[in-house]
């Protein structure tokens, strides 16, 4: 069996039914040692060989068959044969809570050229061990941040964090994290969902474990940072933008510090439990978008009347660690770079960039740029090719989705 071929839905019901045995099959020593090999017969390694090649519309059914099946499939081994052997599916996922506490998601996959259909859009309500069956607190998931692991998205608020498993729709608390957080930054390394910033009463950078369902500290950031944003790329966690926390007055050196914090990048390698060092963003501006792709940092910034689109070298194998590029930037229109509606969300797979743009069209906006109608809303999804330094168009945002979180989901 070649490493692209799956197995699809008519295969199955074989694949199923091999699991148990035939009560009406009459004893016959010869057919009995011919079927000896059966799937259920296959020793871990082989199975999961079989299974990571089920496809897709079906690959979610399986935990349900037997037990193995649903402890191989949740295995981190099942996760990492199909991304050893290029058969992961990244989906975009866009995460709403809205004040009435429903959880609202929209997913949309992506192809290999970063294109997607359509957006589906589905809704979910918290069960009766979530917040005593009352309902989700808006209050502490009003600024949430995402983070995946494998298949499942972890949506941290304020004190606490849900659980939202992407193929069964099921959503569970987990642990809230030590310390009150709001505009934080939020990557995964190494399997483990690390948070900085966000916090006045402490610079603690937290990391949680999802086997153990536990936060603990692994250091103190250099900078406490309001409003940063988070991506990790080569082993290292970098704490993007933001302002001090702390910071009043109008006097030169408050201004300096706002400027120097919502350029600029803490990295903290989290192997070592070493913080290195890095320039700012070289024209400077205010980062208003962040992510990594193929051990690349992207970094949008905003300098009022422009955007600009910057690449940082995030390989330490490389003699370029380090060194900034700018490239293409995104095309949007004039006109949305000067609304203070404008909401920008950066996610990366492979060696492209996502980003969601939503734009609250207020009347100004509507009068400059000729438009009669009222209330319309930008939901633009554009996609970055770092291969061909080219922009394109995915599918647009769904309207219902507002407020929207988004993160990239391989499963």
């Amino acid at each position: 069996m070649s490493s692209s071929s799956t197995v699809g839905s008519r295969h199955l019901s074989w694949l199923v039914k091999s699991c148990f045995p035939n009560p009406h099959q009459t004893h016959n020593p010869i057919a009995a040692a011919a079927s000896a090999t059966t799937i259920a017969s296959l020793p871990d390694d082989l199975l999961l060989e079989c299974l990571a090649r089920v496809s897709p519309p079906t690959l979610f059914a399986l935990p349900s068959v037997c037990p193995r099946w649903a402890h191989l499939i949740n295995s981190t081994a099942f996760h990492s044969f199909r991304r050893r052997h290029h058969l992961l599916l990244h989906t975009l996922f866009a995460i709403s809570i809205s004040d009435n506490f429903t959880l609202l998601t929209a997913a949309l996959r992506l192809d290999q050229d970063g294109t997607g259909d359509q957006w589906k859009l589905s809704s979910f309500v918290p069960s009766k061990e979530i917040d005593g069956g009352v309902g989700l607190d808006f209050a502490l998931y009003s600024h949430p941040r995402l983070a995946s692991v494998g298949r499942r998205i972890y949506i941290i608020g304020r004190t606490a964090m849900l659980r939202c498993d992407t193929w069964t729709g099921s959503l569970v608390p987990r642990a809230g994290t030590l310390y009150p957080r709001k505009k934080f930054a939020v990557a995964v390394v190494e399997g483990k969902i690390l948070v900085a910033g966000g916090c006045g009463r402490s610079s603690a950078v937290e990391e949680y474990d999802p086997d153990a369902n536990s936060w603990r500290v692994v250091s103190e950031s250099p900078r406490r940072r309001y409003g940063c944003i988070g991506a990790s790329a080569d082993g290292v966690f970098y704490i993007i933008g933001g302002l001090k926390i702390g910071q009043s007055g109008d006097d030169d050196q408050s201004c300096a510090a706002a400027r120097a914090y919502a350029s600029s990048m803490d990295l903290y390698d989290v192997a070592s439990k070493l913080w290195l060092r890095s320039r700012a963003v070289p024209a400077g501006g205010c980062v208003v978008a962040a992510c990594a792709a193929n051990e690349s940092v992207y970094i949008l910034s905003s300098h009022a009347v422009e955007l600009s689109f910057w690449k940082f070298n995030a390989s330490r194998r490389s003699d370029g660690f380090g060194e900034w590029r700018r490239i293409r930037s995104p095309p949007v229109l004039a006109q949305v770079r000067l609304d203070g509606k404008v909401r920008f969300s950066c996610v990366g797979f492979g060696d492209k960039v996502v980003l969601v743009q939503v734009v609250g069209c207020i009347d100004d906006l509507l009068r400059r740029s000729g438009r009669t109608e009222r209330g319309r809303k930008e939901r633009l999804v554009l996609v970055y090719d770092g291969a061909d330094d080219e922009w394109s168009r995915a599918a647009d945002m769904a309207e219902l989705i507002r407020r929207a979180a988004v993160v990239c989901v391989k499963c």
